[in-house]
């Protein structure tokens, strides 16, 4: 096969890496794809200290790369939305394969780019996108192939469970470690992205997608995240035998698909309750394979250029083979999938996590109880602390069997609402991944 000449967009953390891992394993993975892959052209604003380009031909112009006609894979690595998308779609349009590490740009304007993309006759590989260096968009495309995939849950942003992992081993406050998150490089100046969980959600929604077989929908996932959690949480959580996880889960049932990000407890004794620090790791439960682990480094140059890297060798194999032969973009033949409904988190069933504090009276707990008994809600489990000295309320802490977010919710407002209960009302999800 004739040489594939390859041109990095972006020399930041996983430009560098990709350019490093390529330099450094050349003999490796030219032997893999069966042809020399060699890196043509670099578009970078700046140089990178970390990484030495030598004789690479750099331009400060991104866009000369997706122009050069000796180019046939360009590897997407700006990040953003806006140019990213723009350069995508020039590349898509000058008959250029793309590689992009972009989970923003995937899950919110990726149904558009692989329709072009497909019209185009060229591919779009995204594996870099979700969990850093675990090849899991390969694995349920290709590798979970025969099965009905029934449910899928990850901790898929590294941030936010290196943040809870301190929270429970250390019993700091949440915003006392997300400054050393910040200080280590895991957490950027503006951390919402990854603590309010949107950074998840755009990675849930493109495995939701590519394991259900449904179009990119992620303005309908339900996003919730770890900002609200204290160290209490974290100790009575663990009291009962379960550690808190901010999970991506994505559930196919009778009525619909539910897409969820959200702080869950999970039994400690599931191994995805013991990945700590900034590890990720993907759950998935197929019909025929039942539950399968997949866990390693979810962000970080090298890793992710592992990923970035497994793409380029991938398309350099089929840049010959007729288009329809190639595997589909999320794994389902375009024409194949199905838009099916998202369920609104009101029609959720979860179990779940209570937590409030009481008036130390006769009563009060009978009122609690019966209030969500009536509302469809039966206790699993209930912890009442003694009362502190010189404090007048006591922590009460329940686990509920499973119910309807909604028929929870209805409850908390009524009990919100009792002359004995001061301040807030937890609630934290449970589930069961089995």
């Amino acid at each position: 096969m004739k040489p594939v000449k390859i041109g990095i967009c972006g020399l930041g953390t996983v430009g560098s890496g990709t350019f490093n891992v390529i330099s450094r394993n050349q003999r490796d993975i030219n032997a893999r794809a069966g042809c020399d892959i060699i890196i043509s052209q670099i578009g970078a604003r700046r140089d990178n200290p970390n990484c030495n380009t030598g004789d690479t031909a750099v331009s400060r112009d991104i866009f000369d790369v997706v122009r050069n006609q000796d180019i046939d894979i360009v590897v997407e690595l700006i990040g953003g939305t806006s140019v990213a998308k723009d350069l995508v779609l020039e590349a898509i349009a000058n008959g250029k394969h793309v590689v992009t590490a972009n989970k923003a740009l995937i899950a919110e304007h990726g149904n558009e780019i692989f329709q072009k993309a497909k019209a185009a006759g060229v591919t779009v590989a995204f594996e870099a996108a979700v969990a850093g260096g675990i090849p899991i968009i390969k694995a349920i495309r290709e590798g979970l192939s025969a099965n009905s995939i029934e449910w899928l849950a990850g901790i898929i942003n590294g941030t936010g469970n290196f943040i809870l992992t301190e929270m429970r081993d250390k019993g700091r406050a949440f915003d006392d470690v997300l400054k050393e998150a910040q200080a280590l490089g895991y957490a950027e100046a503006d951390p919402t992205f990854d603590v309010e969980g949107i950074d998840a959600a755009h990675k849930l929604v493109i495995l939701a997608s590519i394991a259900f077989g449904m179009p990119l929908q992620f303005d309908k996932v339900f996003t919730e995240g770890i900002t609200k959690i204290t160290a209490e949480d974290v100790s009575y959580a663990q009291e009962l035998g379960y550690r808190i996880k901010h999970l991506g889960i994505a559930k196919r049932g009778e009525n619909g698909v539910e897409l969820r990000v959200h702080p869950t407890l999970v039994s400690d004794k599931q191994l995805i309750a013991n990945v700590d620090g900034v590890m990720n790791a993907v759950m998935v439960k197929g019909d025929a394979v039942g539950p399968t682990l997949y866990y390693g480094a979810g962000a970080g140059a090298e890793p992710t250029a592992s990923a970035v890297v497994a793409d380029v060798v991938d398309l350099a194999r089929t840049l010959t083979a007729d288009p329809e032969h190639r595997v589909p973009h999320l794994g389902f033949q375009p024409n194949e999938l199905s838009d099916l409904t998202v369920l609104p988190m009101s029609e959720v069933s979860t179990g779940y996590y209570v937590r409030m504090n009481a008036e130390d009276k006769t009563g009060v707990l009978s009122t609690i109880t019966q209030i969500l008994s009536d509302a469809g809600v039966s206790i699993e489990a209930l912890i009442q602390k003694e009362q502190a000295e010189n404090v007048d309320t006591v922590p009460i802490i329940l686990l509920t069997n499973r119910a309807l977010e909604q028929h929870l919710l209805n409850a908390i407002e009524k009990i919100q609402a009792l002359p004995t209960v001061v301040g807030d009302v937890t609630h934290i999800r449970v589930e069961s991944l089995s």
